[in-house]
C-alpha cells in the first residue's frame, strides 16, 4: 500500500519511479517477443491493429526500447494491408506517465543537440492510417504527448491529462505546448504547462482534448469498435480525411480549402468513390477495395 500511496502522489519523480506493487495490465494480445509492447490484430475482420505499451513497474514511462518497439509496430501494420486502423493503450493504471527521467537526467544541450533527441517519437504522427488512443490512468508529459500525436483520443473515466515537465526544470520536447494549445486553447494550456496541474478525464472532453469517455473496463473494446467503424471505409480515402483534418493546424482556412478541394476531386480518381456512390444509389452495403 505504501507503493501504491507514493504512486497516487502529485509530484512527478513519484509517478516515473518504478511501482512493485502494480498489477499487470490485462493483455489483449498474445506477446510478440517485444520488451515493452505487445501487439495483436482485433475486429470481427482482424482489420484492427492494436498496441498495448507493458512496462507497468515503470508506469509505461517512454524508454527508448519502448519508442522504438512503438515505431516498429506501427510501421508493421501501416503496411499490412488488412489493417484500416490502430488502437494504442496502456495498462488501466496508466497510459504512460511520462518520458524515463533516468535515461535523460545526464544528458547535455550538445547530445540533445546533436543527436536531435526525441525526434523518432514524431513517427506516430506520420502514420497515414488512422490511430486511436486508448487511455487509461495516467498521461502525464510523454504519455499526453503521444496521445495528442493520434487522431481520436478515447479516455477511460479515471483518465488524468498533464504536462508537468516544469516541475523537473524543463519543457514539453515532444510537442506538448504545440498540440495542446490547438487541442484546448491558450488560457487552459498555459496553466497546464505553466503549472504542471493535472486534469481529469472529463475536464479533457469538456476541453475538446478528449472524443469520449468511458467506464475503465469498457474503454479499450470501446476504441476497438471506432477503430472496426474506420477500417471498414476505404483506406486510402480515410487517409485523404486525415491528411485534410491535420491540415487545419497547419494552414491558413484559404490554403486548406484549396487542399481539401485537391484531395475531394481526388477521390474521384478511385474506384472506392464509384462504389460508394453506386452503392448508396442502389441502396446497397458497399464493397471497398481501397483502389
Amino acid at each position: 500500500m505504501a507503493a501504491l500511496r507514493a504512486a497516487l502522489q502529485p509530484s512527478v519523480r513519484a509517478l516515473l519511479c518504478t511501482w512493485p506493487g502494480c498489477p499487470a495490465p490485462r493483455s489483449f494480445a498474445s506477446s510478440t517477443g517485444s520488451e515493452y509492447i505487445i501487439t495483436a490484430k482485433k475486429g470481427k475482420n482482424s482489420n484492427v491493429g492494436l498496441v498495448q505499451l507493458t512496462r507497468p513497474k515503470a508506469l509505461n514511462a517512454l524508454c527508448d526500447g519502448l519508442i522504438m518497439e512503438l515505431n516498429q509496430a506501427l510501421q508493421a501494420f501501416e503496411e499490412d494491408p488488412a489493417v484500416g486502423a490502430i488502437v494504442l493503450t496502456g495498462g488501466e493504471k496508466a497510459f504512460a506517465a511520462g518520458a524515463d527521467i533516468k535515461e535523460m537526467q545526464n544528458l547535455t544541450f550538445q547530445d540533445c543537440y546533436s543527436s536531435k533527441f526525441l525526434s523518432h517519437w514524431d513517427r506516430l504522427s506520420r502514420v497515414k492510417k488512422p490511430v486511436i488512443a486508448a487511455v487509461n490512468g495516467y498521461a502525464l508529459g510523454g504519455g499526453c504527448e503521444l496521445a495528442m500525436m493520434c487522431d481520436i483520443i478515447y479516455a477511460g473515466e479515471k483518465a488524468q491529462f498533464g504536462q508537468p515537465e516544469i516541475l523537473i526544470g524543463t519543457i514539453p520536447g515532444a510537442g506538448g505546448t504545440q498540440r495542446l494549445t490547438r487541442a484546448v486553447g491558450k488560457s487552459l494550456a498555459m496553466e497546464m504547462v505553466l503549472t504542471g496541474d493535472r486534469i481529469s478525464a472529463q475536464d479533457a472532453k469538456q476541453a475538446g482534448l478528449v472524443s469520449k469517455v468511458f467506464p475503465v473496463e469498457s474503454l479499450v473494446e470501446e476504441a476497438i469498435k471506432c477503430a472496426e467503424k474506420i477500417a471498414s471505409s476505404s483506406k486510402v480515402v480515410a487517409a485523404m480525411a486525415k491528411e485534410s483534418v491535420n491540415a487545419a493546424f497547419e494552414m491558413t482556412l484559404t490554403e486548406g480549402i484549396k487542399l481539401e478541394k485537391k484531395l475531394f476531386y481526388s477521390t474521384f480518381a478511385t474506384e472506392d468513390r464509384k462504389e460508394g456512390m453506386s452503392a448508396f444509389v442502389e441502396k446497397r452495403k458497399a464493397s471497398f477495395k481501397d483502389q
